[in-house]
């Protein structure tokens, strides 16, 4: 028995069928709506479109899965004829061109959008139409309460995409990119002409294209919005109303461009060369990493694993302070060991085998406020560091569940001894993703429960330690220093909920006190008054 697929009418869907002339919103499906669909059609095959009358006959299957939607641009050949066969309308006669037009603009006909949106390129099909609501005297060559039969082949189409939903930048996608998707921060290269109206360039990029970030900006305010919306390689045409392009005030000429009027919409032709995405690594700015060179595979270091990298340290003006990796073996470092500053260790967390990459790291995980002597220069303080930076290879630890019982137990022992070492030299939040990693391991192990507890303590993360010993204490009750440790924390939490209930009442009681003092000198005010 024939398995039947599922869709989603799309809003913009539902909308430009509900608005067709002729045609009545409840005969639709509701927007974003999830419905039934039989099986794709086979030649000959006949079936009805919704439940508004319209009728569908697949003459020639067409190419793949996709079907247009509003509010892309489609060209289409038709022969429309009544059900004896008079034609009535066609673009295939004497020569004719095919027809091209936006679906939802309501140019055609009421209920033949809702047929084409059903069609895939290359296409043949005849769309039976009810009868249309022209009244007794019916419309020229049509008889009152005559079906319409269409012959559609949809020969192509275009996506066409409105930015805002307003008009305000509608793109049509001349030519589809890869898969890569620009983000706010990355480096792009791109083609673009920006023309009025008439056709005048008011700028262009160079022929190699122009190189900057995304989140910056360029030339015109909406380049950067469209951009976000493209993939490496796209080529598209824009149109932007004034508002979203140089608005009231336009822009004198400048060099051999034109002027811009104001309140002026523009056209661009856009091209995305490429990109080089850049990621914030630590959330704040501070770490960016921009990929110059895509690696292999998905898999990125994880902490204690041993990575392998060549890489290029300078300051901002260029100047080289450490290089290394170069001369024979690649330099080592084990991920969050502290090694190499923060900002590298965590940067090169984020990447694959092969990858280059450029990663500038603010003082704040860089060296910090203080001056420190390097390679080749002491580093001055509050420097923001440049790195180039290839992770050559990296040793792939075990996944706990491709470990033996004994290699369990060694790893496990590993972590243990490499948490205290950090617990005894108080870095207590490393000291906790080591018990914690034992815990990936043997989720039952009470001794690593009652340290990452500890540990948890003295980073002040009272609820993640409280979570610990409860779990503890449910394996081993009777545990003597697991209880101890209960006690202390309940302590500390007594404690700690006094200073938030003091802080709390400090941070109300302030305006109180402001307000009451504003009140005192109105009151003084207005005394000054009565005795003038």
């Amino acid at each position: 028995m024939a398995r039947s697929s599922r869709l989603t009418c799309s809003s913009a869907a539902a909308m430009a069928m509900a608005t067709a002339p002729g045609s009545s919103s409840s005969d639709d499906d509701e927007a974003g709506e999830e419905i039934e669909s039989a099986p794709p059609l086979r030649v000959g095959e006949e079936r009805a479109i919704g439940s508004s009358g319209i009728r569908k006959r697949l003459l020639r299957a067409g190419e793949g899965w996709a079907t247009p939607v509003p509010p892309d641009e489609v060209t289409v050949h038709y022969v429309g004829s009544l059900p004896d066969g008079t034609q009535f309308a066609s673009t295939r006669g004497g020569g004719g061109e095919p027809r091209t037009f936006n679906l939802g603009s309501g140019d055609v006909v009421a209920g033949l959008e809702r047929g084409i949106c059903t069609m895939k390129k290359g296409e043949k099909a005849l769309i039976m139409l009810p009868p249309l609501p022209y009244g007794d005297k019916g419309a020229p060559g049509i008889p009152a309460g005559s079906e319409l039969h269409f012959e559609i082949e949809l020969l192509s189409w275009l996506t066409v995409v409105d930015i805002f939903r307003n008009g305000g930048i509608v793109k049509k996608i001349l030519s589809p990119g890869g898969a890569r998707q620009t983000g706010d921060l990355d480096e792009v290269t791109v083609k673009y002409k920006i023309k009025l109206p008439d056709e005048s360039i008011v700028e262009k990029s160079p022929e190699e294209g122009s190189t900057f970030f995304v989140n910056e900006g360029h030339v015109c305010p909406a380049l950067p919005k469209v951009l976000k919306t493209m993939k490496e390689g796209e080529k598209a045409v824009v149109m932007v109303q004034s508002q979203y392009a140089f608005g009231e005030q336009g822009r004198a000429a400048e060099n051999q461009f034109s002027a811009i009027p104001p309140n002026s919409s523009v056209n661009m032709d856009v091209e995305l060369v490429s990109l080089r995405p850049v990621v914030d690594i630590t959330g704040d700015s501070k770490v960016l990493k921009k990929t110059l060179k895509c690696g292999d595979g998905i898999r990125t270091p994880h902490d204690g694993e041993v990575v392998r990298i060549r890489y290029t340290g300078c300051l901002e003006d260029g100047t080289v302070f450490e290089k290394l990796g170069f001369d024979g073996e690649p330099f080592e470092f084990t991920i969050d060991e502290e090694h190499v500053t923060v900002g590298l260790d965590r940067a090169v967390a984020t990447m694959v085998k092969g990858e280059l990459a450029k990663v500038t790291v603010k003082f704040e995980y860089g060296f910090g406020n203080t001056e420190v002597q390097r390679q080749f220069i002491a580093v001055p303080p509050c420097s923001t560091l440049i790195y180039e930076v290839e992770l050559i290879d990296f040793t792939k630890e075990k996944e706990s569940w491709e470990m033996s019982p004994d290699e369990k137990l060694e790893a496990g022992e590993k972590l243990k001894v490499a948490g205290n070492d950090l617990f005894k030299i108080e870095k207590f939040q490393r000291a906790a993703k080591k018990y914690s990693k034992v815990l990936e391991i043997e989720s039952c192990n009470v001794k690593a429960l009652y340290r990452r507890a500890q540990a948890y303590i003295e980073s002040y993360d009272l609820e993640l330690a409280k979570r610990d010993v409860l779990k503890a204490l449910e394996l081993d009750p009777n545990n003597k220093e697991v209880k101890l440790l209960q006690v202390n924390l309940k302590k500390l939490q007594v404690e700690s909920n006094k200073r938030d209930a003091k802080l709390y009442a400090n941070m109300f009681d302030r305006p109180t006190k402001e307000s009451d003092a504003v009140s005192k000198s109105a009151e003084a005010s207005k005394e000054d008054v009565k005795e003038e």
